[in-house]
């Protein structure tokens, strides 16, 4: 199968160039669009309060967007838009390993169970019919404010049927109809991640008690598959690991902190009938008196970081500062806004110089169990 160039591999333009696939069936023949091999764009699945979740980057979601948006004109009984294996990743939780997606045009083609059992027995296609070219007009004149605020003033009063569901080992979506499948476009290649949390989401389909489907993007996706594939093996690889999904995942969870060195940073956490200090926050904070969440709300974020600071504790820097904010305020460090920051780090004073020899050695940015070494991640 033909590899695309390098220089094409991240290209999401009106006109992509996708791959078509004829899989027939008894009594019916549906129309296969696929990536190319070498696109860059990755993807991953998984399931998380009752909905069915497509995770990726900002580049996968504009491609995503792409191919919604493509599918919204183009589409003709028995056309679908598949995601497989080559482009899937495991998921950047706990590196469960993900579903293909499929892209059901829901207004022209019907694919219920059987249809999906025997596309899944035909994967991984192989030896395209051709090539097409995806077109997209007028998606990006749509995406300029003026014509997008436009466009959703003319929607937004539609009614929402599309679904997410899995089927035989496909997550589907399927929007209801041509505008629904725009609206989907529209709000996938919408998604920032560039805010303090990394992350931006879409939801899919009505509400009903929650929504079937959600797309949600991470601005480090790839560097969080990689410690969570880190972080999963070391937990399997232990004598008496836990086995029962509903266990594993949460260890896996943890064990990924330690990973990227991050551990230290969770200062609240609830185990038994209350909060506590979190294991590596509460050594940590020992250098400065501090043993219960109580201690640190009466002396402070800023005199206890000053008291870890002259004991010189390892890893110890301000994401330090912002998370104990967070947790006497009962916030996420990265929810501790701007104003807060500039506030605390007036009060703090300067910091000693740190020589370069230092500052490499504090990459690690927090306390790991020896043997295992922490990973850095987005740096």
């Amino acid at each position: 199968m033909k590899q695309q160039r390098t220089s094409t591999a991240r290209s999401i333009t009106d006109g992509l160039k996708l791959h078509r696939h004829l899989v027939r069936s008894p009594g019916r023949t549906h129309t296969v669009i696929t990536l190319r091999p070498g696109t860059r764009a990755r993807f991953s699945t998984n399931r998380f309060h009752e909905t069915w979740h497509v995770l990726s980057d900002d580049h996968g979601s504009r491609l995503l967007g792409r191919l919604l948006w493509g599918l919204s004109y183009q589409a003709r009984p028995g056309t679908v838009v598949l995601i497989d294996r080559a482009f899937l990743t495991p998921n950047p939780f706990d590196a469960e390993p993900p579903d293909p997606i499929l892209v059901v045009p829901g207004w022209c083609t019907p694919f219920d169970d059987r249809t999906a059992g025997q596309l899944k027995r035909r994967l991984p296609l192989s030896k395209p019919e051709g090539t097409v070219r995806w077109q997209t007009f007028g998606l990006d004149r749509t995406l300029e404010p003026a014509a997008l605020e436009g466009w959703w003033s003319r929607y937004h009063h539609r009614r929402h049927r599309g679904r997410v569901t899995r089927s035989h080992g496909l997550v589907v979506l399927t929007p209801s109809s041509p505008d629904e499948a725009r609206a989907w476009a529209l709000s996938a290649t919408g998604l920032d991640a560039s805010g303090p949390y990394g992350t931006d989401y879409t939801y899919l389909g009505p509400y009903d008690g929650g929504y079937d489907g959600e797309i949600q993007i991470f601005r480090r996706f790839r560097p969080m598959v990689t410690v969570a594939g880190r972080a999963r093996a070391h937990v399997l690889s232990r004598q008496e690991g836990p086995v029962d999904p509903d266990v594993l995942r949460p260890a896996i969870w943890r064990e990924a902190e330690t990973v990227r060195g991050e551990a230290h940073l969770r200062i609240r956490v609830w185990r038994d009938r209350g909060y506590e200090l979190g294991a590596a926050a509460a050594a940590m904070l020992a250098h400065a008196d501090v043993t219960t969440l109580d201690d640190l709300a009466a002396i402070g974020p800023v005199e206890a970081y000053r008291r870890m600071r002259a004991a010189k504790v390892q890893g110890l820097d301000l994401e330090m500062l912002w998370a104990m904010e967070g947790a006497i305020t009962y916030r996420d460090r990265r929810g501790v806004g701007t104003d807060r920051r500039r506030e605390l780090r007036a009060q703090l004073g300067e910091e000693p110089v740190v020589t370069a020899a230092a500052r490499t050695s504090r990459l690690r940015r927090g306390p790991t169990r020896p043997g295992f070494r922490a990973v850095p991640v987005g740096r």
